[in-house]
């Protein structure tokens, strides 16, 4: 039987771990829960739904014994465009040869392969660039007919079975959301998982179906993982509720030396609208098969700190590596250090942008600048849908920020969101009341002691979303 712990993380930053094989048991996810993990993935490239259902069963469980919000990543798989089978299952491809891509099924050799994909013969011109093998090799279109193209390998290599293709030139008229897509979208759901992991978004469009058929169920978080989407960011970002930086994917169809810029670009722009952002993908690699990282991946781990994103994402170092709870908690001690350092506080403040012209950012603001005079111990935020803790982590203050919601839904939604310490407390109806709740919940979460002071900032009238406009002072007695 698992006790009861107060759980309180004494960094800003948050944990996401992937559930795999090497994670699946009440036990470790437990002990990854402890050791830092604030949200877990499901990955839905792999595994059934009862799978994914028993997954679900046991952190619904882990929330419960440990008292805290735990959110829930669904992350539906996308199209996966991949070539046909080899008539020998393997081929070996020459640099400067000729290959052809076509639409027939047979088996295919060394001078041609299926590609079972008409959507690329269309979109595809005369000197686009196909990847295949995660970028391994690379051909360049140099004919092209309704059921062929014709190519140039540029770089050679050996190809096999089903391996996948990147068409990093043009916008394919692909949706993101296959029919299996759909059907996970639909388990997910139901199953009350809080943020789904859009997966092959292209156009504002592959964000605004995925919205409509979350219907407010789920948090949407775009993974950015084309170079097209890059092309659209700040119409994607707008329709978006939080955004994945996909590096591993992003890293097939950019040349590496721009995936640390585009980090930095995505980061900054979903702070500067206040949607939580994720950097991901191989950040501790090496942990897969080690029990300490290397130092270039604990630097890469604190460059996302330092860059001020919400989160950051293990994946097959817990869901399939030797060392699952060694990655969470080396991953963990990583950000507490670097959130101590001067430099990191510095940082954070010379990035701040002005509040946007209205009155819930501007009272948000406020808090950060009067718990810094003042030496605040928390920030309570009061709220419905999340908004109004959002608006103050967007300001990344000094002081911890408490939201008190009555829904357990936003709690577990706020569990991706920086610096965020989420409590289920029952609805308030007058300042007074609010005052008063902030306090009392402040001092038994731990945030702070008797004698000392919080700002406390709410939406007046009392339960409508999206109406910040309070602020108050209040002492801890």
């Amino acid at each position: 039987m698992l006790g009861r712990h107060k759980i309180r993380r004494r960094r800003r930053t948050r944990i996401i771990a992937t559930i795999g094989p090497a994670s699946s048991t009440e036990e470790v996810l437990a002990r990854l829960f402890q050791a830092g993990a604030d949200v877990f993935r499901l990955n839905f490239s792999h595994g059934t739904h009862d799978d994914h259902a028993a997954r679900i069963a046991i952190i619904r469980d882990l929330e419960k014994r440990f008292d805290r919000p735990i959110g829930i990543l669904a992350d539906v798989q996308g199209p996966k465009l991949r070539v046909g089978r080899f008539g020998g299952g393997r081929v070996q491809l020459q640099t400067g040869q000729t290959f052809q891509l076509d639409l027939n099924p047979t088996p295919g050799d060394v001078m041609r392969v299926n590609l079972p994909h008409p959507e690329i013969m269309a979109a595809a011109g005369i000197g686009t660039n196909l990847l295949l093998d995660d970028g391994k090799l690379r051909l360049r279109v140099t004919r092209k007919r309704p059921d062929h193209l014709m190519t140039e390998v540029v770089v050679g290599g050996p190809l096999s079975d089903r391996k996948g293709v990147n068409v990093p030139d043009v916008v394919l008229p692909i949706p993101a959301l296959t029919v299996k897509d759909r059907e996970d979208l639909d388990f997910a759901l139901e199953h009350g998982v809080d943020f789904i992991g859009l997966s092959f978004v292209q156009r504002p469009e592959d964000v605004a179906e995925a919205q409509e058929i979350a219907a407010g169920r789920a948090w949407i978080m775009t993974k950015m993982e084309k170079p097209q989407a890059l092309d659209n960011l700040d119409a994607i970002l707008k329709l978006s509720d939080c955004v994945m930086v996909a590096r591993g994917d992003l890293g097939v169809e950019l040349p590496p030396e721009e995936v640390p810029l585009a980090q930095k670009r995505i980061v900054r722009a979903a702070r500067a609208l206040g949607k939580p952002v994720v950097v991901a993908t191989q950040m501790l690699e090496s942990m897969i098969s080690a029990p300490a990282p290397t130092r270039a991946e604990a630097s890469d781990v604190a460059t996302a700190v330092f860059d001020g994103a919400d989160a950051v994402m293990l994946s097959a170092e817990t869901a399939a590596g030797q060392y699952p709870y060694e990655a969470v908690n080396i991953m963990d001690r990583i950000i507490a250090r670097v959130e101590q350092d001067s430099g990191w506080r510095a940082g954070i403040e010379a990035s701040r942008l002005p509040p946007d012209p209205v009155t819930a950012d501007a009272i948000a603001a406020a808090a950060r600048q009067v718990a810094h005079t003042i030496g605040a111990s928390a920030i309570c935020a009061f709220t419905s849908s999340g908004s109004t803790a959002l608006r103050a982590a967007r300001e990344r203050p000094e002081a911890p920020i408490l939201s008190l919601t009555p829904s357990i839904q936003t709690a577990r939604r706020l569990a991706v969101a920086w610096g965020v310490h989420a409590v289920v407390a029952p609805e308030v109806h007058s300042m007074t009341e609010t005052v008063a709740r902030a306090t009392r919940v402040a001092m038994a979460e731990g945030l702070a002691p008797h004698g000392s002071e919080v700002v406390v900032i709410a939406g007046v009238p009392f339960g409508q979303a999206g109406t910040t406009n309070a602020l108050r002072v209040a002492h801890v007695k």
